[in-house]
């Protein structure tokens, strides 16, 4: 294995711990800002470092695409590309990939670029490559992510699909220093959760992905899936449920066990003028942060709630001054950031069921917005 992890303190299902890698270590429960090309939108390396981020997510389906696995590995791969030197995670490209109506067979996926329409294949061998040129820290397998519904036959061909497919990527992973994910599918299913669940460990891998999830089923069936897989991958591996990042979806997924997540909720609501707060969302839009001298978030100790008025931020925004989205940006990354850190304690202190209390009770008065 080219990856330990060390679960230092547990509360229940929820517990924290320290993955170490070939590159170094970093802490769980863990939140990765995406980095689709390379970059955190509207973010540099040097803004992420200063915000304390351990680990970024790369995608492979759009570096593949642009400028190419070979180009960013002539460039010293995807740490010399970025000029970052903590840790990267790549996903198999194969959400992105699934989203666009591809033709799947048993040996693999076709599909067209969203860039310039040609044609292009990927297998579970191609995706163990393609990745590995990448050279991020930790790589995932192809899985085959179902649309929300799906019937039975389709759950249960995804199934046997992301079985056969982890199978052949484990065999075709050869890169030193470079862990590797399986993946758990199985819908909102939990019979065909906890039966992926213990196709996928029995293959063995570095860690384990739940995916397929966050992708538009009530919470309660996202945590029903969960509640079927989580206790069925291995306590000494990291447990990553890809794709979910809002404030109750962490909370509930940390309280079962649940060591990373990814999400784009915080930087593609910031795009749009929506900030993260300790009261819910806060619309920058609105008429009533015109004149508004507090910061974003009064509890907030980032650079931006330091330094700049609600008032001052939607002018930005309302005239289109692309600082906006930067500075919102920051902001919201810091603020999840900082909600992970709080959960992390809440575990070592015994304190995590008050916090997702609060958490629930906050986010779901604050979808209206805070005042």
């Amino acid at each position: 294995m080219t990856l330990r992890m060390d679960v230092v303190v547990t509360d229940g299902g929820a517990r924290t711990g320290t993955v170490t890698t070939a590159r170094g270590s970093f802490r769980t429960p863990c939140f990765m800002p995406v980095g689709t090309r390379g970059a955190v939108r509207t973010l540099s390396s040097s803004d992420l470092e200063g915000l304390g981020v351990e680990l970024v997510l790369a995608n492979t389906y759009h570096l593949m695409l642009r400028p190419g696995a070979d180009v960013v590995a002539g460039l010293g791969g995807l740490h010399g590309f970025m000029a970052w030197d903590r840790h990267v995670l790549t996903d198999s490209g194969g959400y992105q990939v699934f989203s666009l109506s591809p033709h799947v067979d048993d040996d693999g996926v076709t599909f067209r670029s969203t860039y310039d329409g040609t044609t292009h294949r990927l297998t579970p061998e191609d995706a163990v490559a393609v990745q590995e040129q990448l050279g991020a820290d930790i790589q995932m397998v192809l899985d085959v992510c179902p649309p929300l519904p799906s019937s039975p036959e389709v759950l249960r061909t995804a199934v046997e699909r992301t079985a056969a497919w982890a199978t052949r990527a484990r065999r075709a992973h050869r890169r030193e220093g470079q862990a590797q994910f399986g993946i758990v599918q199985g819908g909102v299913d939990p019979a065909l959760r906890a039966e992926s669940a213990e196709r996928t460990v029995d293959i063995g891998f570095d860690g384990y992905g739940i995916g397929g999830l966050s992708v538009g089923e009530r919470r309660s069936e996202m945590l029903d899936a969960l509640d079927a897989c989580v206790d069925r991958l291995p306590a000494d591996r990291p447990r990553y449920l890809m794709g979910v990042g809002d404030p109750v979806g962490l909370a509930e997924a940390v309280a079962r066990g649940v060591d990373l997540f990814d999400c784009v909720l915080p930087t593609r609501l910031a795009r749009h003028g929506t900030v993260l707060t300790s009261a819910g969302r806060l619309s920058l839009r609105s008429a009533a942060c015109r004149d508004d001298s507090r910061p974003l978030d009064p509890s907030c100790s980032c650079p931006v709630c330091a330094r700049w008025s609600r008032g001052y931020l939607r002018h930005l925004q309302m005239v289109g001054e692309p600082a906006a989205a930067r500075l919102v940006t920051i902001h919201n990354v810091s603020w999840i950031l900082a909600l992970v850190e709080r959960l992390r304690a809440a575990v070592t202190t015994g304190s995590l069921t008050t916090l997702r209390a609060e958490l629930a009770d906050v986010w779901r008065q604050g979808e209206k917005g805070p005042r």
